[in-house]
């Protein structure tokens, strides 16, 4: 029997709302860090997190923060381009995700110091099909990320409810 998802005060599954930012060094190489917790624990993703939504965070908020607690550097608004957000209804069975998709345009110097979320590498964006990403970013965050992340925007949403085979509709796109 499949667990039901957390539940909130209201009794309605939890909606997590999260960032995740895209980083290149120089040579265009994507930053991807190795998580060490859940959601994903032990595959490669970009950085990320969750909004602090008791202070009323932002999604570009959020992102900025993020880049700076995980890797040091300091971004800026103009630094990000917001070219996707993903609603994700019952993804892993425990509750629901919207996520918001940055590329950030300012390039990351160094490799950033491993630390509590995980370790990172610089991986070439065709080296991504040999390596353990979550199986759901193979549909729903790296063919938008190559479509979009450099000009654009798409809006998508999935039922995830059968994990092997989510049900993705485009929303909008432009």
């Amino acid at each position: 029997m499949t667990p039901s998802p957390p539940k909130a005060d209201s009794g309605s599954p939890i909606f997590r709302i999260s960032t995740l930012v895209f980083l290149r060094d120089q040579r265009q190489r994507l930053l991807l860090l190795r998580r060490s917790k859940s959601p994903n624990l032990g595959k490669w993703s970009p950085i990320g997190g969750k909004l602090d939504t008791e202070e009323g965070e932002s999604p570009f908020e959020c992102a900025i923060r993020e880049t700076h607690e995980e890797t040091g550097l300091r971004v800026a608004v103009g630094d990000l381009h917001l070219f996707a957000y993903i609603s994700e209804k019952n993804y892993e069975n425990n509750g629901h995700w919207l996520m918001f998709l940055f590329s950030c345009r300012k390039t990351l110097p160094f490799l950033p110091q491993n630390g509590p979320e995980g370790e990172f590498t610089f991986f070439e964006r065709n080296e991504l099909d040999s390596i353990p990403i979550p199986e759901s970013d193979k549909l729903l965050v790296w063919p938008f990320f190559d479509e979009y992340a450099e000009g654009g925007f798409v809006a998508v949403r999935a039922d995830c409810s059968m994990p092997d085979k989510p049900n993705i509709k485009v929303e909008e796109r432009f």
